[in-house]
C-alpha cells in the first residue's frame, strides 16, 4: 500500500530529479489547476457483478484538481525547443448517483486523487515574432489512487499503487518576461487502475480524466 507521504515523497523525489539535471540548461516550474472530468468506465470486482461507473470530476469543491511540473529544456545540447517534464497531477473522479444506485454501494470514489505521476517528451514551437509559444507532449508513469469504496461487506479507505498511466497534452504558452509565462492546455491521462479493497476482493476500471489547465511557469 502507498499512503499519501509516500505518494509526496516520490513526487518530489522526480523533482528532486529534475535539479541535479545540469545547471547551464533551462529549467521550469510550473503550477496549475483547472477543469477536470472522465467519462464512464466499467468496473470489475471480483466478488460482485461488474457495472458501469458514471464518473463526475468536481474540480473545484475539496480537495481540488491541481498539478505541478518541472520541465529541462535541452538548449544545452542543441535541442531548445525539446525538453523532459516531471508531472505531478491531483486527479479525482467521484461515482454519479445513478452508479451509487445500481452497485448498491453508499460511497465510490477515487476523491483523494487518482495522483497521476508520469514522465514526459515536450516540444515547443515559438511563433517568431511574438510571445506565443505552441507546444505538445506526451509521456507514461504510474497512477497512485485513493481508494474510497464503502459497500455492505466493508469499507476502503486509503492509497494503493493503481498501475500505469499514459499522457498526452497540447497547449499554448505567453511569455511575460524572461522568467516568468502563463499557459492553457489540454491534458488527457488513460490509467489502468487495479486495486484492492474490502473482503480480499479487487476492482478494476480503465479511467480517462480530460483536463483543460491554466498555469503559470517560472524559468531558470
Amino acid at each position: 500500500m502507498i499512503n499519501r507521504s509516500l505518494a509526496l515523497a516520490l513526487a518530489g523525489a522526480c523533482l528532486t530529479t529534475l535539479a541535479t539535471l545540469p545547471a547551464q540548461a533551462e529549467m521550469g516550474v510550473s503550477v496549475y489547476g483547472g477543469f477536470q472530468t472522465a467519462p464512464h468506465s466499467d468496473i470489475e470486482v471480483s466478488d460482485a457483478p461488474d457495472f458501469r461507473a458514471g464518473w463526475e470530476g468536481k474540480s473545484f469543491e475539496m480537495p481540488p484538481y491541481y498539478g505541478v511540473r518541472g520541465t529541462w529544456w535541452m538548449d544545452n545540447l542543441g535541442q531548445p525547443n525539446v525538453g523532459l517534464s516531471l508531472d505531478f497531477s491531483h486527479a479525482k473522479v467521484y461515482a454519479d448517483s445513478k452508479t451509487l444506485d445500481a452497485s448498491g454501494w453508499s460511497a465510490f470514489e477515487f476523491s483523494d486523487g487518482i495522483n497521476l505521476l508520469t514522465l514526459n517528451a515536450l516540444y515547443r514551437m515559438p511563433i517568431e515574432g511574438t510571445k506565443f509559444v505552441p507546444y505538445v507532449g506526451a509521456g507514461a508513469g504510474i497512477n497512485i489512487p485513493h481508494v474510497e469504496v464503502t459497500r455492505g461487506s466493508g469499507r476502503t479507505f486509503e492509497y494503493q499503487l493503481g498501475g500505469a498511466t499514459v499522457q498526452a497534452q497540447a497547449g499554448v504558452a505567453y511569455d511575460f518576461t524572461k522568467n516568468w509565462s502563463a499557459f492553457v492546455e489540454y491534458k488527457g491521462n488513460y490509467s489502468w487502475v487495479d486495486v484492492d479493497i474490502d473482503s480480499g476482493a479487487s476492482l478494476k476500471t480503465n479511467i480517462l480524466t480530460n483536463a483543460v489547465n491554466v498555469g503559470v511557469s517560472y524559468r531558470f
